[in-house]
């Protein structure tokens, strides 16, 4: 069980909770929320008119609403923006943002209840997960229906997913031992204004991507040998005298993949000059891509702990300031730049895919296959990753530059964060699919140059290739193997040596 301070999350610790470590506040931040909260009880009773304490909500904010009616503008709050549709976000990215809202109400600064806490702490504890549709925010202010969802299961309505049952959420309550949540004065603006969605949304393309990453730097190294490229492209000297951190880190990590490589060995006294762009530029390209990825890191380090709702609690002056936090730029920033950087991931790896299956290009049999015409070999695998690249690159438009004015105005600019942070993830697992195949196109490549073997690193790469999508003499069934490999790519098999990437 993880102690979180949110005062001091770094990636490591969000990759774990990502991956399901279980987690819950640390003391110090249920102080932080208690003496939060009865800075709230004192503005009420002061009778001072605050936002979303007693007032209402967007265009409706000077509105002043009666003391006996408090309750009621949080419930309704609560109803009214529960209004998402789409599939249900996957488990693991709702329970991710369940920690995230923790970690944001953790400093201190939201005015919620110690119940609260324990309320979403329950959640986690007993594996229950609301159904959360994916669309309906706009990433500003905050993402308004997807945690309004969160907070009315816990008040008995919508559906919640009990370790793997769907269930009303009142009887999932009843199933979990808590009664229906209450909420006090500002306690449903705190937990619907956030960022924590989109957020948990980013997160999971970063972290996914992460792995794509990993693997692309394999199967780019694999397909090089397969190619009987040169190495003199990895040279260290070359990217540092360019000086981008991410060539030179990903320069480093194919000269190591390469070492000891008896194919490489074989002809390094042959007249070719000079490899494709795809082969030999994978250090510029992918290095541009690994410092996006970095940066994205950096910025949903900093927002996974975030103060992100309104308005903002400051205890030692018993006031309550409305601002804007709750907009989701950075996020949708992050967000984009992770589509842009894996999009070109998966686009330069189809290329060196169609050099490989091409025999005027690579010399080898063509589609990888010996008695072709009778056989397709990996003509089609090629095509798939072919469109999955032109599916990326669709996707990869940026969100973050659309914005449409809600709630009457009042709401004029947005974010779209949600939106980027949704296509990233879907980015991600076309990416894995592209790698897919080209660990096959790669692996199909070694085998012809036997008896001659790879290096030592790039067999056990290869051997989990073979694992999962056999070497092959005839056409088959290709589909399951090309899953296989996807979801292998995904879950960090290949590539697993390099692994954690970013926030080292």
């Amino acid at each position: 069980m993880l102690k979180l301070n949110p005062e001091a999350i770094d990636l490591a610790t969000l990759r774990q909770l990502w991956s399901g470590a279980e987690a819950r506040l640390d003391d110090a931040s249920m102080q932080r929320i208690a003496t939060s909260a009865a800075a709230v009880e004192r503005i009420v009773a002061g009778g001072e008119t605050v936002y979303g304490v007693n007032t209402g909500f967007g265009l409706l904010a000077n509105t002043r609403i009666p003391d006996d009616r408090l309750a009621e503008l949080q419930t309704n709050l609560i109803l009214s923006h529960s209004a998402g549709l789409g599939d249900p976000l996957p488990r693991h990215v709702t329970r991710l943002m369940i920690l995230l809202k923790l970690l944001g109400l953790g400093r201190g600064h939201s005015g919620v209840r110690r119940l609260v806490i324990d309320a979403l702490q329950r959640l986690l504890d007993a594996d229950a997960m609301p159904l959360i549709p994916c669309q309906g925010s706009v990433g500003a202010s905050g993402d308004l229906a997807p945690l309004a969802h969160l907070v009315a299961a816990l008040m008995g309505y919508g559906r919640i997913d009990v370790a793997g049952e769907i269930v009303p959420a009142a009887e999932a309550l009843t199933l979990i031992g808590i009664a229906p949540l209450q909420l006090g004065p500002k306690e449903g603006l705190a937990l619907i204004n956030g960022t924590q969605a989109s957020t948990a949304l980013a997160l999971d393309a970063l972290f996914a991507g992460e792995r794509v990453f990993a693997a692309a730097i394999a199967s780019g190294a694999m397909s090089v040998d397969a190619l009987k490229g040169s190495a003199k492209p990895f040279d260290p000297r070359i990217s540092e005298l360019r000086g981008q951190p991410g060539q030179i880190r990903v320069a480093a990590a194919i000269h190591d993949l390469l070492q000891g490589s008896e194919i490489l060995v074989s002809h390094v006294q042959c007249d070719r000059v000079q490899d494709p762009y795809s082969f030999r530029c994978q250090p510029q390209v992918m290095g541009a891509a690994l410092d996006l990825l970095e940066n994205a890191a950096r910025t949903l380090t900093i927002e996974a702990a975030a103060v992100t709702d309104n308005p903002i609690v400051f205890a030692d002056e018993d006031t309550a300031i409305s601002g804007g936090n709750f907009h989701a730029q950075p996020v949708a920033f992050a967000a984009d730049t992770i589509t842009m950087a894996l999009c070109e991931v998966g686009s330069i790896s189809e290329r060196r895919v169609s050099v490989l299956v091409d025999p005027k290009m690579s010399g080898l049999p063509a589609f990888l296959t010996e008695d072709s015409g009778v056989n397709s070999g990996l003509m089609i695998p090629q095509v798939t990753a072919a469109a999955l690249v032109s599916e990326n690159k669709s996707l990869a438009f940026p969100a973050s530059v659309d914005s449409i004015p809600t709630s009457a105005g009042q709401e004029d600019h947005v974010s779209m964060a949600p939106i980027a942070a949704r296509k990233a993830a879907q980015v991600a697992r076309n990416a894995a699919g592209v790698i897919a195949v080209e660990l096959m196109a790669g692996a199909e490549g070694i085998d012809y140059h036997a008896p001659l073997k790879t290096s030592p690193k790039l067999q056990r790469v290869h051997g989990a290739v073979r694992a999962l999508s056999p070497h092959f003499t005839a056409d088959r069934y290709w589909a399951d193997e090309m899953s296989a490999l996807q979801a292998a790519v995904l879950a960090g098999e290949i590539g697993k040596d390099r692994l954690p990437l970013l926030g080292a």
